[in-house]
């Protein structure tokens, strides 16, 4: 539906997307999804805000970007790492940028480590961070050991349709069968016996690193631009927890709840629509 982009970095990790605006390409609305998610994730949103340049991409190991090498894993760091490198390669500056779930959490480090590319942040039912008590460090570690063991023995699974691989997405979401197939589509590679997922197998590994919480709160309360945050009716429990937990450290936070589920920016597009474009509006630099 949109054209698509791919980006080539230094690292010869490619990143894909698509590019819902008018050409040329020079201040989009970088918008990040969500773990095991893809850039289609952000058509709903596309579709309902059609005088928004949305760039959208597939983060490394998702959708049709590349996968990390064999020796390397996937952590939130990597993710910065790759947009500030693209950022700079582009010559972007002072981006709005969009991010849901794990997308938001690496759209937050992006903005608190690099202010100067980041002016409006947009956060969908993503607040604050996962992190890992100092005293759970040892744990925590043995379990990304062992996990990273178990990965090597793991196979991707098997659907003789795209519209079987769709029905399984759903059962683990809180979306509707359509929704899934948006995902599913760009989510999934033809193989011999059907369809299988093309994300990365090791994206389901255990992380060895997490931020501490004192770490955590001190990223939030760097951020120097503007932050709007839509959180779902019926989310996850850990997130809603999260927001209790973060919302006061954030500078300059405007936090909205939303109707629907933890894809709320799928399922009910327009409200959210709604709420980015009366923020970006208000906050405009």
């Amino acid at each position: 539906m949109y054209p698509p982009v791919c980006y080539s970095l230094p690292s010869g990790l490619q990143l894909a997307g698509w590019y819902a605006g008018a050409e040329p390409l020079t201040q989009p609305v970088l918008c990040l999804h969500g773990w095991l998610d893809n850039a289609n994730s952000f058509l709903p949103l596309a579709q309902t805000m059609p005088q928004l340049p949305l760039l959208a991409l597939d983060l490394a190991g998702h959708g049709l970007s590349s996968h990390r090498s064999a020796d390397a894993h996937y952590y939130l760091l990597d993710y910065v790492a790759d947009l500030a490198t693209l950022c700079r390669q582009q010559g972007w500056q002072q981006l709005t940028v969009i991010g849901h779930s794990m997308g938001g959490m690496v759209a937050t480090i992006l903005a608190a480590s690099f202010p100067e590319l980041v002016s409006q942040l947009v956060l969908i039912d993503s607040l604050g961070f996962i992190t890992t008590a100092a005293d759970a460090t040892a744990s925590q570690l043995r379990k990304a050991v062992i996990s990273r063991e178990q990965s090597h023995h793991k196979q991707k699974p098997q659907y003789q349709t795209l519209a079987a691989a769709a029905a399984a997405r759903q059962q683990q979401s809180d979306f509707d069968d359509a929704t899934a197939m948006l995902l599913t589509e760009r989510g999934c590679e033809p193989i011999a016996a059907g369809f299988s997922w093309r994300a990365d197998l090791k994206l389901r590994e255990v992380s060895a690193f997490r931020l501490s919480e004192t770490q955590a709160q001190a990223l939030i309360r760097s951020l120097q631009c503007p932050v709007l945050a839509l959180m779902s009716a019926q989310g996850p429990t850990e997130i809603r927890n999260a927001m209790q937990q973060y919302q006061a450290d954030y500078p300059q936070l405007e936090l909205v709840q939303c109707p629907g589920g933890h894809h709320l920016h799928m399922t009910h597009a327009s409200d959210c629509a709604s709420e980015i474009q009366r923020f970006l509006l208000e906050k405009r630099p």
